[in-house]
């Protein structure tokens, strides 16, 4: 099976080569970039075509990846030229080419995370182990790329009002019980996500609990200035804990 190509020279259709599997069954919660939780461990599993041994020959000899990816569960369709980012308040616009947001012309994601391991599997042939991912489970992935830090990395660039996602950090209180909940390698995972502020910008109300799915388990929180309560954590029914 050959990728199939438009009869327009100019134009290409893409099908997904892999799928890759997180810790977000859900948007909400997600991090609104890739490397923000180091910690967030996931995999991907490629199409049947794509899970020849040859396709990951060297791989292991990059520490880091480009995930070519697509904004799959988007709830409205179209795109507009201006979009309003979620760290501007949501009333700020700005163009959509100068953003990441997913309501674009082609609505592709591009994300860099850390390679762990490649691994060979009996039912799924070659699995990527990686940290770092800002991706939704099932998450279609159409490409991916080494990332070369001679040319891809650039310490003096600046990064307009994206930086803030790099301050803005909550307090997370969590009491041990609760968190004792958590398999343990997930606890550190949880607590970063929740320190991003999963909240939309403009939502401010302390009284307002909040629910976001993580893994095997719904978080209730609220936010009162700097600061983030966990009130319940609860198994969510049909998961695997594992």
């Amino acid at each position: 099976m050959t990728t199939p190509i438009s009869s327009d020279p100019d134009s290409m259709l893409i099908t997904p080569i892999a799928h890759i599997h997180t810790d977000f069954p859900e948007k909400f919660g997600i991090p609104r970039q890739s490397g923000l939780v180091p910690s967030l461990q996931s995999f991907i599993t490629f199409e049947k075509e794509y899970q020849n041994p040859d396709c990951f020959r060297d791989i292991t000899a990059f520490s880091h990846l480009w995930l070519l990816w697509g904004f799959s569960k988007n709830s409205r369709q179209g795109w507009s030229p201006t979009v309003r980012p979620p760290r501007l308040g949501g009333n700020r616009h700005t163009g959509v080419f100068a953003s990441r947001s997913p309501f674009r012309p082609n609505a592709l994601g591009l994300s860099s995370v850390r390679l762990e391991r490649l691994e060979a599997t009996e039912s799924n042939g070659p699995v990527l182990f990686i940290s770092g991912a800002d991706l939704m489970d099932g998450t279609p992935i159409y490409d991916i790329k080494p990332y070369l830090p001679y040319t891809d990395s650039h310490p003096e660039a600046s990064g307009s009002f994206s930086v803030q996602a790099l301050s803005h950090r909550l307090h997370v209180h969590c009491d041990e019980a609760l968190l004792s909940l958590v398999t343990p390698d997930r606890r550190a995972s949880l607590l970063e996500v929740l320190s991003l502020d999963p909240r939309p910008a403009y939502q401010t109300d302390p009284d307002r609990v909040y629910g976001m799915d993580f893994h095997c388990y719904n978080i209730k929180f609220s936010v009162d200035g700097q600061d983030l309560y966990v009130h319940d954590i609860t198994f969510i029914k049909g998961t695997n804990p594992i």
